[in-house]
């Protein structure tokens, strides 16, 4: 077999120093990627985090948009029954003026209530029989008396009238009534209906501060995820460092090897082995055996 290259000391002891360098570097790569391993599985877990926060916010949004729309139709309606509020009111005030009106038309005569004559005639018959009057008083409630009847007459002749006129008084009365209950039943339906736009609306902010919150987390785990990122940057980087220096290393290491078996295959080429270097070469291969332990010398 050829003979081994042997190394200079200098290149030896550059030898050793590189083989300890390759050792550290794998222990250093050894813990760079327990490092980055790590990292990685914390950076899942984030990302993990971050999905479930992100599925239970949907839920609250859904709502949300569900209370937007609720609370949209409920401003419609309060649009219109605020319409519908204040045409009520013009209704009411529309009714009260025919009623004002329509009073005004009747002739005091017309107004005259026959029963009501009859009443204050009796009483003043009654106080004439049972009173002591003066002259002058008996004069006067005589004179009184007689307008009274004549008014009663008055009254009975137009009792059709008088009747025609409380039918319509009646009936605008209860227009008027109807109009009021109509407008204070909007306006009940109206306040109802604002204060159920404003329970959407209270409903809408607590859903929202409860997003707000899940936004916020989501947030910081994104922030917290990519904390972890650049750190895996950080040490892929290191990774990558160190795994350069290694492979420059160990093309030291093998140039350093091949040229010392180019010097000796050139040299074996222009010297033809003595029987010195023979036995140089042999003894040198046998210290080599015996320091790696391939042979023991025995007695």
């Amino acid at each position: 077999m050829p003979p081994r290259a042997v190394l200079s000391d200098e290149e030896e002891r550059r030898e050793r120093e590189d083989q300890d360098r390759l050792h550290a570097i794998d222990r250093q790569l050894d813990g760079l990627y327990r490092r980055r391993g790590d990292l990685i599985a914390e950076m899942r877990r984030l990302s993990s985090e971050q999905k479930e926060l992100y599925d239970r916010r949907q839920a609250p949004q859904v709502e949300v948009e569900e209370l937007y729309r609720e609370h949209g139709e409920l401003g419609r309606r309060l649009s219109e029954l605020r319409r519908q509020r204040d045409a009520a009111r013009g209704k009411v005030d529309e009714a009260v003026i025919q009623l004002r009106e329509l009073r005004l038309t009747f002739a005091p005569g017309e107004r005259i209530n026959p029963e009501r004559l009859k009443r204050e005639i009796a009483d003043l018959e009654l106080a004439q029989q049972t009173r002591a009057l003066s002259l002058d008083d008996e004069n006067a409630l005589i004179a009184t008396l007689r307008q009274k009847s004549k008014e009663l007459k008055e009254g009975e002749a137009r009792t059709a009238v008088v009747a025609e006129h409380e039918r319509q008084r009646l009936e605008a009365e209860a227009r008027v009534a109807a109009a009021r209950a109509d407008a204070e039943r909007l306006g009940r339906e109206l306040a109802t209906t604002r204060t159920l736009r404003d329970e959407k609306m209270r409903a809408v902010r607590s859903k929202l501060v409860t997003a707000g919150g899940l936004v916020a987390e989501l947030r910081a785990k994104g922030r917290a995820r990519a904390e972890v990122m650049a750190k895996v940057d950080a040490v892929s980087r290191e990774i990558f460092e160190a795994e350069r220096e290694g492979r420059k290393t160990l093309a030291e290491i093998r140039a350093r090897r091949d040229e010392a078996r180019k010097t000796l295959r050139t040299y074996s080429r222009s010297h033809r082995p003595s029987s010195d270097l023979l036995e140089s070469t042999a003894e040198a291969q046998l210290e080599e055996l015996l320091k790696r332990g391939k042979i023991t010398l025995g007695g």
